[in-house]
């Protein structure tokens, strides 16, 4: 896949991923959609890694899209984590 695939992947991987997790993040729509594109990276190495297999096959396989959303959900959750708590501080 390009770039350009990996970044709309990214986008809309951060999308979803604030979707499922709604909340005030510390961050705007920008911060989200660099979530977004780090998780979608992210995951594909946790599956690669992890599990021994290619999840970053094609742009419209299933495999791909679980991977960077479950790559940006544990971006997201960090995220909230380190900036929540400097917010606070």
């Amino acid at each position: 896949m390009g770039i350009l695939a990996w970044i709309l992947i990214g986008l809309l991987a951060g999308i979803i991923a604030k979707a499922l997790m709604p909340g005030r993040d510390p961050g705007g729509i920008i911060i989200t959609m660099l979530i977004g594109i780090a998780g979608g990276l992210l995951g594909g190495w946790l599956g690669k890694v992890i599990f021994g297999v290619d999840s970053i096959d094609g742009f419209f396989d299933l495999s791909t899209w679980i991977a960077a959303i479950v790559g940006s959900l544990i971006l997201l959750v960090l995220y909230r984590l380190v900036a929540g708590n400097r917010r606070h501080a």
